[in-house]
């Protein structure tokens, strides 16, 4: 199995950003089959590898990738594709919150996971349980190996305060947030490198502490009492 990211497949994502057009893309069809074939090897080769330190629910690479072509029935942009290899891993069960993001683009290569769009049940429980006690969650946050993978937490915030909570409670920077997002970038050259997969393997294991934290609240009730 081939699970590096090929420089032909490379190309072919560069390629089409400036031909984006379906006559190129018909004519060019052999291009995107091999490139597509390249991102499916190098999904696989992220599940192999991920099932050894996580349980992952996403069966085959194949799987995991989001289809090239974009839906633009309600976007102003109307090209025809996307310009990039994006896939995801979801972790399996009930008890394992969370999933791992791939994005595979010409000069916009990046990882990361969490929590993109929690349902209202899930985001109240996040809030009830970091306004109770956000110790722990600061702690994973603050991690040295955790800043120097992913910087500082992502994703979007209420402007003032969300409902229920005072604008000068003591953990309203993280009660702010309606997502919460991790991400590493990664220039051409080492997506192109060989130890690419191992690296992205390596940003998944540090993530999976604020994985497995979120789960456990997500999972328990306001008392620690099991939902499941």
């Amino acid at each position: 199995m081939n699970t590096t990211i090929s420089k032909e497949g490379f190309d072919f994502l560069k390629q089409i950003k400036k031909n984006n057009n379906r006559d190129w893309f018909n004519a060019h069809k052999d291009l995107y089959l091999e490139s597509h074939k390249n991102a499916i090897g190098f999904a696989d080769g992220l599940i192999e590898l991920m099932n050894k330190h996580d349980d992952i629910e996403t069966v085959s690479g194949k799987k995991s990738l989001y289809r090239i072509y974009r839906d633009v029935r309600f976007s102003k942009n109307k090209a025809p594709y996307k310009t990039h290899w994006g896939g995801y891993l979801t972790r399996a069960t009930n008890q394992l919150r969370g999933g791992y993001y791939f994005h595979i683009e010409p000069g916009n290569s990046f990882v990361g996971g969490g929590f993109w769009q929690p349902n209202s049940e899930d985001l109240k429980r996040i809030r009830m349980s970091i306004a109770a006690d956000d110790t722990g969650f600061r702690s994973i946050l603050s991690d040295k190996k955790f800043k120097k993978t992913f910087g500082e937490l992502l994703g979007d915030q209420v402007k003032t305060a969300p409902q229920g909570y005072k604008k000068d409670h003591p953990s309203i920077d993280l009660l702010r947030f309606k997502q919460y997002l991790v991400m590493k970038k990664f220039t051409d050259k080492e997506v192109l490198d060989e130890s690419f997969t191992l690296e992205v393997i390596k940003a998944f294991t540090v993530v999976r502490p604020f994985f497995d934290h979120m789960s456990e609240v997500l999972t328990t009730d306001a008392n620690g009492e099991p939902l499941y």
